[in-house]
């Protein structure tokens, strides 16, 4: 079955950075567009980046573009999130979620049919 882990949130000052990490398992990770998803305390699921099978096209909210870069190592079924320049308002709960075999439109939530738990990123000083 399809497995997703996300890691390497926590706690970091505004101007700080992290980096998200999300291990595929159960299905052929090259072959499926991939995004993150963030959902902040009291607020609806926010599409965040997405990129496509083979890397060579990514795509980025304006809330987080010029900040945030997706890459992907399909030779190790991994997905990553580098969050350079984070806000208070990047506070959130952050999800690896895997796109249907064929979408039409990266942004919309509902092109997603796997997500993985979900790992919580808190900037404040």
């Amino acid at each position: 079955q399809v497995q997703l882990v996300e890691s390497g949130g926590g706690l970091a000052q505004p101007g700080g950075s992290l980096r998200l990490s999300c291990a595929a398992s159960g299905f052929t990770f090259s072959s499926y567009a991939m995004s993150w998803v963030r959902q902040a305390p009291g607020k609806g699921l926010e599409w965040v980046s997405g990129i496509y099978s083979d890397g060579g096209d990514t795509y980025y909210a304006d809330s987080v573009k010029g900040r945030f870069t997706i890459s992907r190592d399909n030779a190790k079924n991994t997905l990553y999130l580098q969050m350079n320049s984070l806000k208070p308002e990047d506070t959130a709960l952050y999800y690896c979620a895997k796109a249907r075999l064929v979408i039409r439109r990266m942004t919309d939530i509902y092109e997603y049919d796997s997500w993985g738990q979900g790992t919580q990123v808190t900037v404040s000083s």
